[in-house]
């Protein structure tokens, strides 16, 4: 569920699926709220999408982020959370600029001396803006100074981070016949299954920071934090935590585990971690892959009639689906200890026992 609740006084409240953006904010910032709204439901459906298939698929209590520290993970999918999001909003801010929906932004006019310049088709989208809107908006949440704090603040730069790395430079040829003597050049937003696919690859390559245990909020202790963030590039995600076993149900974190699961062996056009995901769902998690077939029925072979009505017929059609299911009593079958767990992380340790 998408609503918006809007205290015209003092603070703006946006809510997305539990997500409270608390903003201090002047009442001018309300024209925005809509744009990012929509920017974080955008995120949390690219999340989806690009976790359909692992075992860890962006369930709704993963985005329950609460402002309590004590609720929250801190782990490397905590931090896709954070940094989709923040490119969500970023992104649908830049965008709805572009589409005239502000009257105060317009062009990024920074490039004026780069490229040649016609104003029909040939502005850059002005990113400057929706960064510096969606930093105002999503970082406002984080009102603590401990390392989780410092983490889901570097996470949503790194987020805002892949929104400008991934953006496109488009040019348009001048010239007698096509001759392409001048051109005019523009950068534009891609589609953000581009930012999401950028992610995922920050995501697999995230660096875990262990801190010392027993770190609190001094000010020595947010020293060696903020020393530690610092020397870790913005476009890179990191992490605190271990992620837990998600082949496994565990209540108290809210994980249904895998058993139950749809995955898929066969089909046109699937990529190989699509293919793969009955091994990685199902096998590498100690459970079996049980074939279903059903029977669906769909309107084909559909005729014009004059005058005027569409006739189709019923056709039917068996398909095959897979799911994971407990293995048979007597059936061993071994899927080795390397593969239930992979941890695709790198790890950095800062002053006093951080790893590096």
């Amino acid at each position: 569920m998408l609503h918006l609740i809007y205290h015209l006084k003092v603070r703006t409240y946006v809510t997305v699926l539990g997500l409270c953006f608390t903003c201090l904010l002047p009442q001018a910032y309300l024209i925005y709220s809509s744009s990012v709204a929509a920017g974080a439901q955008s995120g949390i459906e690219e999340c989806k999408y690009q976790f359909a298939w692992d075992r860890w698929n962006c369930p709704e209590r993963a985005l329950q982020l609460s402002t309590h520290s004590s609720l929250r993970s801190a782990n490397r999918e905590a931090a896709f959370v954070h940094a989709i999001s923040s490119a969500g909003v970023m992104y649908t801010l830049t965008r709805n600029c572009s589409m005239g929906d502000f009257d105060n932004c317009g062009c990024d006019d920074t490039r004026n001396g780069q490229w040649s310049w016609v104003a029909v088709g040939g502005c850059s989208d002005n990113v400057g803006f929706g960064e510096a809107i969606s930093k105002q908006f999503v970082d406002a949440l984080e009102t603590g100074q401990d390392a989780r704090a410092a983490m889901n603040l570097h996470n949503n730069e790194a987020g805002r981070k892949a929104v400008k790395g991934t953006m496109q430079r488009t040019c348009k040829c001048h010239g007698v016949s096509g001759s392409c003597t001048t051109q005019t050049c523009w950068l534009q937003l891609p589609e953000f299954r581009e930012v999401g696919n950028y992610l995922k690859e920050k995501y697999h390559r995230a660096l875990k920071v262990d801190l010392l245990r027993g770190a609190g909020n001094s000010a020595a202790s947010r020293g060696a934090i903020a020393e530690t963030f610092s020397s870790i590039s913005r476009k890179e995600l990191v992490h605190l935590e271990d992620s837990p076993d998600y082949c496994l149900e565990n209540r108290t974190l809210g994980l249904p585990g895998t058993e139950g699961r749809e995955c898929l062996k066969k089909g046109k056009h699937l990529t190989k971690w699509e293919k793969r995901s009955c091994k990685r769902l199902c096998g590498e998690c100690g459970l079996a892959v049980e074939e279903r077939k059903a029977e669906t029925v769909s309107s084909c072979n559909c005729k014009f009639h004059w005058c005027c009505a569409v006739k189709c017929e019923q056709c039917r059609k068996t398909v095959t689906k897979y799911y994971c299911v407990k293995k048979a009593r007597g059936r061993i079958e071994s899927t080795g200890p390397e593969e239930r767990v992979s941890d695709l992380g790198r790890s950095i340790k800062g002053p006093g026992g951080y790893e590096r």
